[in-house]
C-alpha cells in the first residue's frame, strides 16, 4: 500500500506491535493500532509512549498524522483490510506458547466478517498458521480471510533500526498474491526477502532465536572452562569471531540471556519437538546452562565474601539488556531472589526503573542513583551493561563501599580502571588478567 491507501491495522501495542505500527507509518502508510488496554491506548493518544525504546517517541511524534489508536475491533475493521496480529504469546506452565491472545484476536476479526488478510507478527509455534486457517475454513470463511506469516526479528533497544534496516524480511504464504501484498508493504526497505510457505516462516523465527541462545550458552560454557584453566574468554571469543563461519555476534560471556524472546522461544521449540516425538537434546542443555549461569554468580560472590548472610550486595542494572525497560526473564530477578535467600541485603539501581517498591523485586531496595545503591555495600554486581556504568566515578564509589569488590557479570567494565580505583575485580571467564589480550571487536 502507498500513501493514501487503505490503512494497515495492528492488533497489540506492545514492543513488537507499536514498533511495527510506527515504522509502517514512517514508510508512509496510515496505521490503525488496536489494543484492549484502554489506559495504554489513551496514553498513546496523548503522545505518551508506555515503553522505553530509543527513538520511538520521536518517531511517533513525527508520524502522528498517520497513526490512530483505538480499543474497538469494530473501528479497526471498518478501516482496515490488512491486519497485523502482534499480541504476546507467553509460556504456559507446560512450556508451550500460550496462544489465547492470538486466537482471541483472530476470532474477533473473523466473526465480524468481510474480506481480510491476517498477517501474523506474533511469535507462534510451527503449525499455528495451519490451525488458524483450518478454524477459518470451518467457520465458512475460506477465501474470505487469508493468512500470512511475517515473523519479527527486532532487538529491544535497536528495534527501529532492525525494522527499517533488517537483515531479511520473511514472508510465508499459501498464495503468491497474499505474499505479494505483504511484500509491497515494505516498499522502500532494501533487503533480502525470503518467500516461503507458512510453516517454514514460523520455523525460521524459532530456529533463529534458538541458535542465538545456543551461541550464548556455548560461550558461557567456554567461559566456565576458561576460569579453570587460566584462559581469558574475551580473547577466546575475539579469536573465534574472526572466523567468518562463526562471526563475533552473541559471543559475549556473562550472566546468561533473558528477555521476552529467547527463554520462551527456546522452551517452546523444545516443547514443540517433544510433542512431535523428538527429544531436542541440544536445547535441553542450552536451557540448563542458562539457568545455572545465574547460580554461578552467587557462587562467585561466596568465594570472595564467604557466607552471604548479613552481607550487602548492590546490583547495577535490572533490565534484561540495556536500552530497554523490559524486565521479562531478566537475570536480575533470579539473582536478587537467590541473594535474599542467602540472607544478604540487596540494593539496586537501573537507569529506567523507578526507585521504590517493585513487585518483581520484593525485599530489594531500589535506589534513585548508582551511588545510593553502592553505599555500604560489600560487593557490587554489574548485571546490565548500561553505558553510564562504564562512566561511573569509581574512585568515589570506592569510598562509599564497605568492601571494594566488583563482580562484572557482563565483562563490561575495564579491570585496569577499577584496579586503579582500589577495587578487587572478577568477571566471567576472564582468567589471568595479567595476560595481554587482543582488542575485542564490537557487536
Amino acid at each position: 500500500m502507498t500513501e493514501g491507501g487503505a490503512p494497515i491495522g495492528v492488533v497489540g501495542t506492545g514492543y513488537v506491535g507499536l514498533v511495527t505500527a510506527v515504522c509502517f507509518a514512517h514508510l508512509g502508510h496510515h496505521v490503525v493500532c488496536m489494543d484492549v488496554d484502554a489506559a495504554k491506548v489513551e496514553s498513546l493518544r496523548r503522545g505518551a509512549v508506555p515503553i522505553y525504546e530509543p527513538g520511538l517517541d520521536k518517531l511517533i511524534e513525527d508520524n502522528a498524522v498517520r497513526l490512530s489508536f483505538t480499543t474497538s475491533y469494530d473501528e479497526l475493521l471498518a478501516a482496515c483490510h490488512t491486519l497485523y496480529i502482534a499480541v504476546d504469546t507467553p509460556p504456559t506452565l507446560a512450556g508451550d506458547a500460550d496462544l489465547s491472545r492470538v486466537l482471541n484476536a483472530t476470532h474477533q476479526i473473523a466473526q465480524r466478517g468481510g474480506r481480510r488478510l491476517l498477517v501474523m507478527k506474533s511469535t507462534v509455534p510451527v503449525g499455528t498458521g495451519e490451525r488458524i486457517v483450518a478454524d477459518l475454513e470451518a467457520a465458512g470463511l475460506k477465501g474470505e480471510v487469508t493468512y500470512v506469516s511475517n515473523p519479527e526479528f527486532l532487538r529491544e533497544g535497536a528495534a527501529i533500526q532492525d525494522f527499517l534496516e533488517p537483515d531479511r524480511i520473511v514472508i510465508g504464504s499459501s498464495t503468491v498474491e497474499d505474499g505479494d501484498a505483504v511484500e509491497e508493504l515494505y516498499r522502500g526497505i532494501d533487503t533480502m526477502v525470503v518467500r516461503t510457505n507458512v510453516p517454514t516462516a514460523e520455523m525460521i523465527k524459532y530456529a533463529s532465536n534458538a541458535f542465538l541462545a545456543t551461541k550464548i550458552s556455548f560461550i558461557n560454557e567456554i567461559a566456565n572452562v576458561c576460569e579453570q584453566v587460566g584462559a581469558d574468554v574475551r580473547t577466546v571469543a575475539h579469536g573465534m569471531g574472526l572466523d567468518h563461519r562463526i562471526g563475533p555476534h552473541f559471543l559475549q560471556a556473562g550472566i546468561g540471556y533473558g528477555g521476552s524472546c529467547f527463554p520462551k522461544d527456546v522452551q517452546a521449540l523444545k516443547q514443540l519437538a517433544g510433542n512431535s516425538g523428538y527429544h531436542f537434546q541440544l536445547l535441553t542443555a542450552v536451557l540448563e546452562v542458562n539457568h545455572l549461569q545465574k547460580r554461578r554468580m552467587v557462587g562467585k560472590l561466596k568465594r570472595h565474601l564467604g557466607q552471604l548472610r548479613d552481607k550487602h550486595v548492590a546490583l547495577l542494572g535490572l533490565t534484561f539488556k540495556p536500552n530497554t525497560d523490559d524486565l521479562r526473564e531478566a537475570s536480575s530477578i533470579v539473582l536478587a531472589a537467590r541473594l535474599l535467600g542467602e540472607g544478604a541485603t540487596v540494593s539496586a539501581y537501573d537507569p529506567v526503573i523507578a526507585p521504590g517498591d517493585h513487585a518483581l523485586f520484593p525485599g530489594v531496595t531500589l535506589c534513585a542513583d548508582a551511588m545510593e545503591a553502592l553505599r555500604g555495600a560489600d560487593a557490587v554486581v554489574l548485571v546490565t551493561e548500561w553505558a553510564e556504568f562504564a562512566r561511573l566515578d569509581w574512585p568515589a564509589a570506592r569510598e562509599l563501599m564497605r568492601r571494594p569488590f566488583v563482580l562484572d557479570g557482563r565483562n563490561f567494565l575495564d579491570p585496569e580502571t577499577l584496579a586503579a580505583a582500589g577495587f578487587e575485580y572478577d568477571g566471567v571467564g576472564t582468567g589471568d588478567l595479567g595476560l595481554a589480550r587482543a582488542p575485542v571487536a564490537n557487536g
